[in-house]
């Protein structure tokens, strides 16, 4: 019989739809219930794709006997950290620091009212290795529940006050960081990150590996403005690590969630929407920038991965694929010599073989192995290579699939948008722009909502979070959300010319100044008026750490930093500026969690680069002059294209394109780097060398 998540969008509480559990969602109903029956809440938070929370799930939450022990001595609460980042953040908190580390699934036992006092992680169903088993710390923490109440009370109220009274990181200045400190800063990262290279196998530090997408956009950037080579070295090492390693799909396209060793050649096979996105974006940029093959072809792969695998009928990508197919981790992608060879044949099979590194010893589980392409088969195969990924891939859809995760992530789909737009646009893959475009009418159809503010008719833009099946959800958008989201809205106003995406753009980003701001220059996470009350008790969520995606203020400063290039706000650049004044204050000791806070620096350092581009629609040129500026390198550069006789006739709501007329008649680009303007450009060549760089990228189609 269903329990309560049978009527829950979240695809990772409907997968706990039939356990015998009586769970509820989070909200007022179990608190309520939790304080007329005088029990603790227990909190379990994990996500659909997580390996671990369907292993618990299966041993404890399945289990008719442990299911009937929680129903009796617990109000039960099951909490999508995806969907509710806000939760998820602030217990995190509690058990790091209760248990000196953290990870999913989370189990989280607190008072009535919401204040944690004990917290873990996995728990086994039997004794393992000095760990209590799931049902021991059941009954450990009901009979001090009755026993010893005072107690956890007392302990409840002293980590709620130490999460509430954690001071956020500020500035030393206490105000917006001047160029000389940001680049004190970005230098300072540069040389901490060199220290922790690993010049064997590429990336940073030591397994397990997370793809470190943002400190790779960083280097690519310091390497345009700055001519860091090393940076450049550093970056093209880890792409090309990760592109030939198994973490890459080599046959289906995309990437799985991280490796477990050094070399990158044991992924866990999950594959999520936020890091895909990322990635096609750093490996178009780095194509952008060099001309490598290699990149180009991981940027599409993984695009053409990304619309096939997670894009959803309503024109949305969902979050993630699941690591396991059947409960067994990457049976869906991992190969025996004898399974290429039934599926190739005898001559192509044993090419396969040597050219993925399959091996009768395996390189994963069971004799099986993980594709990789460690080298380049040559152009001569390149048709070959092709032939037999077509055909693998093809008899890999033949075998169970892994389950996905339905859910439309407002963040996550606006990292996608601005990676389809962006890629699209660079390499000429109208389609993709198109994919980017259905992805945001979703957004603005269904997550976006306009409230009013007051009696006088003025009204504010608001972001929900999550919708699945073009159904909007509960949970209030975050920082990340409406950051991420504004961006995708510029990127495609950049590629488009729709001023509508502009325009939206900007009403986000007002509501993160009004309702996000901590009034001394930083962000949280949740808004003002839509932070959780029980979670408002003990800590307003505020993280500045990167982690697989842009942390909310790193988000909100690379997006207001290029809504004020393209307006000329000095509002929108300070109040960017302003953001990056604490993640660049740790980045000299951590650079590896503030690697958006440093890209988007660069990109403040370089102007950032202005491009309006006037010329006719229908004039070639235009698009000639529009695509030098797109394949541009330079950090954070913002385009804005605008036709002069539908100015003249409409107006226009974008100020960089205000005044911009043609020169002798023809299309021009005007090119603007920190308040100044250089002359106006009518020849690609000439708009190249103002900003840097070749005509076109070395190796552009």
């Amino acid at each position: 019989m269903a329990n309560r998540l049978a009527y829950s969008t979240s695809p990772y509480l409907l997968q706990h739809a039939e356990n015998p559990v009586d769970w509820h969602e989070w909200g007022d109903e179990a608190f309520a219930e939790a304080r007329r029956r005088d029990v603790p809440l227990l909190v379990s938070v994990g996500y659909a794709s997580c390996h671990w929370c369907h292993v618990m799930a299966h041993e404890s939450f399945e289990d008719d006997a442990t299911a009937a022990y929680m129903n009796q001595h617990f109000v039960n609460v099951k909490v999508d950290r995806e969907e509710r980042p806000d939760v998820d953040a602030v217990y995190m908190a509690a058990t790091q620091g209760m248990t000196g580390q953290g990870g999913w699934p989370m189990t989280v036992f607190t008072t009535p009212d919401g204040q944690p006092f004990f917290c873990g992680t996995y728990f086994p169903p039997v004794p393992i290795g000095g760990m209590a088993s799931f049902r021991q710390v059941l009954e450990a923490v009901e009979d001090a529940w009755r026993t010893q109440r005072e107690d956890l009370q007392s302990n409840a109220e002293v980590i709620g006050e130490a999460l509430g009274s954690r001071p956020a990181p500020v500035p030393g200045s206490g105000g917006v960081p001047s160029a000389a400190a940001m680049e004190a800063a970005a230098a300072a990262a540069r040389d901490e990150i060199t220290g922790s290279y690993d010049a064997q196998d590429g990336g940073f530090g030591s397994a397990p590996k997370f793809p470190p997408t943002m400190v790779l956009e960083w280097l690519l950037r310091r390497a345009a403005r700055a001519h860091d080579v090393v940076a450049l070295d550093m970056a093209e090492h880890t792409l090309t690590a990760m592109a030939r390693g198994g973490m890459a799909d080599q046959i289906g396209g995309g990437f799985a969630r991280y490796s477990v060793d050094a070399s990158w050649t044991v992924p866990h096979f999950e594959k999520m929407l936020e890091d895909n996105a990322l990635l096609l974006r750093v490996y178009t940029h780095w194509w952008r920038q060099t001309g490598s093959a290699l990149a180009l072809d991981v940027a599409e792969r993984t695009a053409r991965w990304l619309m096939r695998a997670l894009r959803t009928d309503q024109g949305g990508f969902a979050s993630s694929l699941d690591a396991d197919t059947q409960g067994v981790e990457g049976a869906t992608y991992v190969w025996t010599p004898a399974q290429l060879e039934e599926v190739l044949g005898a001559e192509d099979g044993a090419w396969a073989a040597k050219v993925f590194g399959v091996t009768e010893e395996g390189t994963f589980e069971h004799g099986a192995s993980v594709l990789q392409l460690r080298h380049d088969p040559g152009q001569d195969a390149a048709e070959r290579l092709a032939s037999v990924r077509r055909r693998l891939l093809k008899a890999r859809r033949d075998r169970p699939q892994p389950q996905r995760d339905e859910k439309v992530v407002a963040a996550w789909n606006g990292l996608a948008i601005t990676a389809l737009a962006e890629s699209g646009a660079i390499l000429g893959h109208r389609h993709w722009v198109a994919a980017a475009l259905r992805a945001a009418a979703l957004l603005d159809t269904v997550h976006l909502r306009t409230e009013p503010t007051g009696p006088d008719g003025a009204a504010e833009t608001r972001v929900m979070r999550t919708s699945r099946d073009g159904v909007v959800g509960t949970a209030a958008g975050v920082l990340a959300d409406y950051a991420n989201v504004a961006e995708g809205f510029l990127a495609l106003y950049s590629v488009t010319d729709d001023e509508h995406w502009f325009t939206r753009a900007g009403e986000l980003l007002e509501t993160v100044l009004s309702h996000f701001s901590d009034g001394d220059g930083g962000f949280f996470d949740t808004a003002d008026d839509r932070t959780d009350p029980v979670l408002a008790r003990m800590l307003r969520p505020r993280d500045i750490a990167d982690g697989p995606a842009p942390a909310g203020p790193s988000a909100a400063a690379g997006a207001l930093l290029a809504y004020a290039a393209l307006t000329g706000s000095a509002r929108h650049r300070e109040a960017a500026e302003a953001a990056l004044a604490v993640p660049l204050a740790i980045a000299a000791r951590a650079p590896r969690a503030c690697g958006w806070a440093l890209a988007v620096t660069e990109a403040a350092l370089d102007g950032p680069v202005q491009v309006a581009v006037i010329g006719r629609s229908l004039d070639p040129a235009t698009g000639e002059l529009a695509q030098v500026a797109r394949r541009s390198p330079a950090p954070g550069a913002v385009l804005a294209v605008g036709d002069p006789e539908r100015i003249e006739v409409l107006g226009t709501r974008v100020p960089l394109l205000e005044g911009r007329t043609l020169v002798g008649g023809l299309a021009a680009a005007y090119v603007c780097r920190g308040f100044v303007c250089d002359l106006p450009a009518t020849d690609p060549g000439q708009l190249a060398r103002a900003l840097g760089g070749a005509a076109t990228a070395p190796g552009a189609r």
